[in-house]
């Protein structure tokens, strides 16, 4: 009895390959767009959301995002909560937050993304801030991370 259970077992183990999921390779593409083709409103709605966020670090009060800015998973995703967990964090190690410097502008197959330098009072402070902007003109991610030097040399070539 034992030996069937065994051998079924690794029959089930034999019969279960793993998928192979193809993935689209267009849809991880991402190209650095030059200032005329820009959207001087979408950029600026981009800076300002960006900009709002991390200023919540230095008045502790931050005015929610609306359906008319943002999608509903980063209204659901940035809470003052999870902000606020965040900025004591940024507080510490960088200091107060300043402005944010456009780096560059890139465009993947579905969205716009803002690249910043987040600028704080302790010059050891390295971040960034990307904002992602999708086709329906709302932003779409808002991501803080450490300042990637390399981030232009790793962009596909078109």
């Amino acid at each position: 009895m034992k030996k069937a259970g065994l051998i079924i077992c690794l029959l089930l183990l034999i019969g279960c390959k793993s998928k192979t999921i193809s993935r689209d390779t267009e849809d991880l593409k991402i190209k650095k767009i030059s200032s005329s083709e820009i959207n001087s409103n979408q950029q600026q709605k981009a800076y300002e959301l960006g900009k709002r966020v991390l200023e919540t670090c230095n008045t502790s009060k931050f005015k929610p995002f609306n359906e008319t800015e943002v999608t509903a998973s980063v209204r659901e995703n940035t809470t003052e909560e999870r902000l606020t967990k965040t900025c004591q964090r940024f507080r510490q190690y960088y200091g107060s937050f300043i402005d944010l410097k456009l780096d560059g502008v890139y465009k993947t197959k579905q969205e716009i993304v803002y690249r910043y330098r987040a600028l704080y009072t302790k010059k050891i402070a390295n971040k960034e801030l990307r904002v992602f902007v999708n086709e329906d003109n709302l932003v779409s991610s808002i991501k803080s991370m450490d300042w990637d030097e390399k981030f232009d040399s790793k962009l596909t070539e078109q």
